[in-house]
């Protein structure tokens, strides 16, 4: 039975690839009623990404419709050599990054990050018993550079390489931001625990 189950399983994720090439080639060809498939599709993971990313519910919006709107607008020069989601993914780093970049000369500031970071720690909640809450309360509270490395490499499973390349730093650079990140999320995880 396990393999029966396997292979339908594989019929029909084949299925959905041969599906969604179909919608790009058609959006790619100008068809909005396919794009707007492929954002029913994506949206959330989109948008998941981008409030891992930045940490602020209204900011994920705005850089979900940006990324879609620049998909949409470089949809014909896409190649297929990689699936959709994983470039549609590539274009909200590269959104949210432009987005932190304005903030920041905006700010003008060095402490940006800091700020951001004591931003996000008087919104959180009082200890929620609900660890996924508070891990993501977590999440939201690493400086930016370590939350971006480890939304892109720890949670979607991104490579180090890939990852890097999304965020255009050195691999050793995200190896290192990764150590960081996890050491600082299990400290905060940790003080949350020690106060319930």
């Amino acid at each position: 039975m396990p393999q029966q189950e396997e292979g339908a399983d594989e019929l029909e994720h084949a299925r959905q690839a041969a599906e969604e090439r179909r919608l790009v080639a058609a959006a790619a060809g100008g068809s909005s009623a396919a794009f707007e498939a492929l954002y029913r599709r994506h949206a959330a993971h989109v948008y998941g990404l981008c409030l891992r990313m930045t940490a602020q519910h209204h900011t994920a919006e705005d850089c979900t419709q940006e990324a879609f709107v620049q998909a949409w607008r470089n949809l014909p020069r896409f190649e297929t050599r990689s699936a959709f989601g994983t470039w549609l993914h590539r274009i909200a780093v590269n959104t949210v990054l432009q987005q932190a970049r304005r903030r920041r000369e905006q700010l003008g500031t060095e402490d940006s990050i800091e700020r951001e970071v004591a931003d996000v720690l008087a919104d959180a909640t009082a200890a929620d018993p609900d660890m996924a809450r508070d891990i993501e309360t977590a999440i939201a509270a690493l400086p930016a550079g370590a939350r971006h490395v480890l939304v892109l490499a720890g949670i979607y499973g991104y490579s180090h390489d890939e990852a890097a390349g999304m965020l255009g730093i050195a691999v050793g650079t995200c190896k290192a931001q990764l150590h960081r990140a996890r050491a600082l999320l299990g400290a905060r995880l940790a003080d949350v625990e020690a106060r319930i």
